[in-house]
């Protein structure tokens, strides 16, 4: 009972420090920059500034199994699987596409271009320059999945209906944490308007 009770102890402690360690971390964390033009009940509306991604197209259109393995390939090529074994800085959201076939997509640090940018080891990884856009954003805590994205997808196209603002069909799940971070989990879909 003593040694469980001692194993329990120093878990406990192992994951509040590895839980404040995120929270310190998301800090330092380059993201997609934008700015709010209107807030509304449910969601807002931002503009966004052009930015390169990384990306990584997925046969699957499953949350689940599509961020896990556009997550892997993509996460490879920042820790260091590229021409030069270079280290590259995540960046947050990771955004995923809402489509059949699911586009995952890491925001390329600023001080990279296209040029300066190392190859990847991966041949299905490519570059792309998003142009600054008007998009909706409606935000939900805790887990994502299949089920809570389609539900907050939903109540977008809702909420941007009884508003009368019209949207294009490109919709995208953006993630803003760690897989490890339990806690201030923060998740959005978004559209372009």
């Amino acid at each position: 009972m003593k040694i469980a009770s001692i194993l329990f102890g120093v878990l406990a402690v192992a994951f509040i420090i590895i839980q404040l360690f995120a929270l310190s971390s998301q800090r330092n964390i380059e993201t997609y920059p934008y700015v709010v033009t209107k807030t509304y009940d449910q969601f807002e509306v931002r503009q966004y500034e052009s930015s390169l991604f990384s990306a990584v197209k997925l046969s699957n259109s499953s949350y689940k199994e599509a961020s896990s393995e556009g997550f892997s390939i993509l996460a490879g090529y920042i820790f260091g699987a590229n021409e030069r074994n270079e280290k590259i800085a995540m960046t947050s959201p990771v955004a995923m596409s809402l489509e059949d076939s699911m586009t995952m997509s890491f925001m390329v640090p600023n001080k990279f271009d296209m040029e300066t940018l190392p190859q990847p080891d991966q041949s299905q990884i490519l570059f792309k320059k998003e142009p600054a856009k008007t998009i909706a954003a409606i935000s939900f805590n805790g887990w994502a999945n299949d089920t809570k994205i389609e539900q907050y997808k939903q109540k977008l196209i809702k909420a941007l209906d009884q508003e009368g603002l019209t949207h294009t069909n490109r919709f995208q799940f953006l993630g803003y944490n760690a897989p490890y971070e339990v806690f201030n989990r923060k998740n959005e879909v978004t559209v372009e308007l």
